[in-house]
């Protein structure tokens, strides 16, 4: 079976249990084996890339899932992969795998990359981290920290807090994570080079929001070419009348380029290429609600029409790991200025 072929198989059992329930159960996932895509086979993983996730990703962001998927299956993999390999790491990961563990990693969110916490003498940790994915539920969380040494290290400490952070997006969960002088429970070093460690895994985090805003704006092209064609008006379909069809071809058009920048990312997996899919795809993606808004019309506002979820989920991926600006402004200055 070649590649595509995989491909489409999981696209279509994705989008078969997602479709059944916009919420369902981690033991369902887990029983699937998502969790454990890219968690090596010897740890009870599949032994997969990052492109078969990309795919459970879109299909989530077609469903509006709400799981822990990107917290624990994308964040905590991804950082736990990048460590050196030891006991614990291993540990950590086998569970995962199974699904009878829960991560989140607490990365910067926003535009500016810093790492939010750092280690003072006696091993005490300090700082704080908003809007982490799926925080509130994690049974362990991941902080990446600066050693005294100033080099970026990931630790675990039991008594960090974490609050929970209400949003519009009610289809996910974040939550505030501080340390005001805890004790440090154990220190996890990268293998190879920390700094470039944490921005592959700022990139992945960043890729996977681009992956989800891929999926809700497909769906909501599909969504609005049903409606046309059903939808009448002066006795036709609206999806007849041609400020209609320009509109879904737009819609069209934009999705296409983003889901070959995505492909582009997924594959090459460089910076430029990160930043070219998130910045596109997450700006798409709230025109392309807000383009399905119009054109279901008064429909498209009511609650019963769903595509409010769409829309702050749209919103909110937009500024996640990086606005569509701060992206584009990385793209920049790799060029020399005039």
């Amino acid at each position: 079976m070649s590649f595509g072929e995989l491909h489409d198989e999981l696209r279509v059992v994705a989008r078969d249990l997602l479709g059944k329930a916009s919420a369902p159960d981690w033991r369902l996932l887990a029983d699937a084996g998502w969790p454990g895509l890219e968690v090596p086979e010897d740890l009870g993983g599949a032994g997969a890339t990052f492109a078969e996730v990309a795919v459970v990703l879109e299909e989530m962001g077609r469903a509006t899932t709400s799981s822990p998927y990107l917290g624990t299956a994308v964040l905590g993999v991804g950082a736990l992969g990048l460590l050196e390999p030891s006991r614990g790491r291993d540990d950590l990961l086998r569970r995962a795998a199974a699904g009878d563990l829960r991560l989140a990693v607490a990365l910067p969110t926003g535009d500016d990359p810093a790492i939010p916490f750092r280690i003072e003498r006696r091993r005490r940790l300090h700082g704080r981290a908003e809007l982490v994915p799926d925080a509130s539920d994690a049974e362990v969380l991941l902080l990446p920290a600066v050693d005294r040494d100033g080099t970026p290290v990931v630790v675990t400490a039991r008594a960090v807090e974490v609050i929970d952070q209400p949003v519009l997006d009610a289809t996910r969960r974040f939550g505030v994570v501080s340390a005001d002088g805890v004790e440090v429970d154990e220190v996890w070093r990268f293998a190879g080079d920390p700094g470039a460690a944490v921005q592959r895994l700022l990139d992945r985090a960043a890729l996977a929001i681009a992956c989800d805003s891929l999926g809700l704006s497909e769906a909501m092209l599909d969504a609005t070419v049903a409606y046309a064609g059903v939808r009448q008006q002066f006795g036709r379909p609206i999806g007849s009348f041609q400020a209609v069809k320009h509109a879904c071809a737009d819609m069209l058009v934009h999705i296409a380029v983003a889901r070959e920048l995505i492909a582009t990312a997924v594959h090459d997996d460089t910076p430029a290429a990160v930043s070219m899919a998130k910045s596109y795809a997450t700006g798409t993606a709230v025109d392309v609600v807000g383009k399905a808004l119009q054109l279901h019309g008064g429909i498209g506002y009511t609650w019963e029409s769903g595509i409010h979820a769409y829309l702050k989920r749209a919103a909110l991926n937009r500024s996640l790991f990086g606005s569509p600006r701060a992206h584009r402004r990385r793209l920049a200055e790799r060029y020399p200025r005039c």
